[in-house]
């Protein structure tokens, strides 16, 4: 195929990089912890850890786990929130050969129970705050290797004891739990001190993570991702991110804020694993729903690159506090796991001085497929360019290309895309193409530069009298209202056109009615567009990641 977006690339972005050049993920991770060794890798609750620490530190997990006899491949899960631990125990479970099996730590106990049993994860790393989830399942898996680490582990004698009395008998944010069989996360770094980590031969194909789907079809299926995936899509940002890296003021070490969840792929793979290829600093929040702490935390540092979704982004700049900040020293403000309104990036823009770069992927490509140049100064409403060794197809309901600029599947190749869902090969068959396409369940359109703009998910269409309404384009204008904080619309069964649209609204102005916004509404949309139902809602059901989450809303009954 042509690669048409190649000649819209920043000059010294190469068109292919070269992801042999490390046999696996555990010889780049380990290069950067020799050469960063001095420098700081995390910081959490004010307390520093090193590169040479982190390297310590999971050395000593690593051989504690391998002393339990897991087998090379062995599953782990860790469910924990952005703490110290969590980036030491994924560098034990990847050094000492075994697969990551991230979790979200507010999973229910059936949605706890389904991941480790459909991963057949035999162990996990959880934070005692969530070990009463997984009292109510560990019976019904294999799980035989349970390490609980507390809030105050790592963050020094004194200060970690006060923030284990705090955490437990003020905030009372652990819930009794009885697991007989678990040992202590600091006894096992003690245990493992007095062991070795015998260097596991691992290769490009082996797995390296089981990244689960957030289950928008039915259950959570877990996308294997090799080491040669994940190799892959770090160098490829590197490659990617440079013009942005290399702009004036040139900084040595990188401060990441990482505010999004580590157990998923979007903060995994762009600020825990490309924080430590760049041998940066990243700022961990456990808590990024804080947006007050939030807010002072990113006042204590001059932060470089800050990756967040829309609405992060949105819940910061309605926070008094955040315009006080010292902008001076961001270079990148990465958005994706979902789409980036216009207004939020506008007033972005005005608050920061720097516009959202979005970019798109999916758990399924590692997960970065798209951006835009990194160096951009304007928002252009798309997700950009397909990035280095990677290529993008706009399919039809054949998986035939579409002519330039009509709607179609995106479709993903490249080495980033993942090897296939674990223990499901129809399913695996069902979005891969023959010539090794991966069908992402999103409708997009290529222009003639090779930018790509997001339509919608396939899935949340709404078919308004045989016309295609994509839910996204209509969210994007109503956002514009100034009265509106955040919206989202839905679907719902209507007699006379086949499905009708729904409006959810959360107000800015909490005198904005339904009739002020149906008229905004009828002099920004066509007929068929517009909202027929609005509802006023506090808040939206939302991942934890903030994506908006439309299929609860399409449970509720129009209005």
């Amino acid at each position: 195929m042509e690669k048409i977006w190649i000649k819209s690339y920043p000059q010294g972005v190469p068109a292919e990089i070269d992801y042999t050049r490390y046999r696996s993920l555990v010889q780049l991770l380990e290069e950067s912890f020799s050469k960063y060794a001095q420098r700081n890798a995390y910081v959490c609750m004010d307390k520093f850890m090193t590169y040479a620490e982190l390297d310590i530190m999971s050395k000593k997990l690593g051989a504690w786990l391998q002393g339990q006899g897991l087998s090379k491949g062995a599953r782990v899960a860790i469910m924990m929130p952005n703490v110290l631990q969590y980036p030491v125990a994924i560098a034990a479970v990847l050094r000492a050969g075994y697969t990551v099996v991230n979790v979200n730590p507010l999973y229910t106990p059936r949605e706890l129970e389904h991941q480790l049993n459909d991963s057949g994860a035999e162990a996990i790393i959880i934070l005692e705050n969530f070990a009463c989830t997984l009292e109510k399942v560990i019976a019904r898996t294999k799980v035989k290797i349970a390490v609980v680490a507390t809030m105050g582990d790592l963050l020094g004698g004194l200060k970690g004891t006060i923030v284990n009395f705090v955490v437990r008998n003020i905030k009372k944010m652990v819930p009794a739990y009885s697991l007989p069989q678990a040992v202590r996360f600091n006894y096992v770094i003690k245990r493992g001190a007095q062991m070795t980590l015998h260097p596991v031969e691992l290769g490009q194909d082996n797995i390296a993570f089981l990244q689960y789907t957030g289950g928008t079809t039915g259950l959570s299926k877990g996308a294997m991702l090799s080491h040669r995936n994940v190799i892959a899509n770090l160098l490829q940002n590197e490659a990617w991110l440079e013009p942005a890296m290399n702009k004036d003021p040139k900084v040595e070490a990188m401060t990441f804020l990482c505010a999004l969840p580590l157990y998923h792929i979007f903060a995994l793979t762009v600020c825990c694993l490309m924080g430590t290829r760049l041998g940066g600093m990243n700022i961990l929040i456990p808590n990024p729903r804080d947006i007050p702490g939030l807010v002072k935390e990113m006042g204590k540092y001059k932060i470089n690159l800050l990756p967040a979704v829309n609405t992060l982004y949105n819940g910061l700049l309605n926070n008094p506090d955040f315009a006080k900040l010292d902008f001076s020293a961001l270079k990148l403000c990465n958005g994706g796991g979902m789409a980036v309104q216009k207004a939020v990036n506008d007033r972005w823009l005005q608050v920061t001085g720097k516009s959202i770069i979005e970019g798109y992927g999916l758990s399924e490509t590692a997960p970065v497929a798209t951006g835009n140049p990194s160096d951009s100064i304007t928002f252009s409403g798309t997700i950009g360019l397909p990035i280095p060794s990677t290529d993008i197809a706009i399919l039809d309901d054949d998986s035939k290309p579409v002519p330039l600029g009509q709607p179609g599947e995106i479709a993903i190749r490249g080495p980033q895309v993942m090897v296939g869902y674990w223990n499901r090969p129809e399913e695996t068959a069902n979005v891969m193409t023959a010539d090794g396409f991966f069908k992402s369940g999103d409708i997009g359109i290529m222009d003639e530069r090779g930018y790509v703009t997001i339509v919608d998910r396939k899935k949340d269409m709404v078919l308004v009298s045989g016309f295609n309404v994509y839910p996204t384009e209509v969210e994007g204008v109503v956002a514009m209202h100034p009265g509106v904080l955040e919206c989202a619309v839905v679907g719902v069964a209507d007699e006379t056109t086949g499905e009708a649209v729904k409006l959810f609204v959360v107000r800015r102005d909490p005198d904005l009615t339904a009739e002020q916004l149906m008229d905004y509404c009828q002099q920004q949309l066509t007929n068929y567009k517009r909202p027929k139902h609005i509802e006023f809602r506090n808040d939206l059901p939302k991942t934890n990641v903030g994506k908006i989450l439309r299929r609860e809303l399409r449970d509720v009954k129009a209005a």
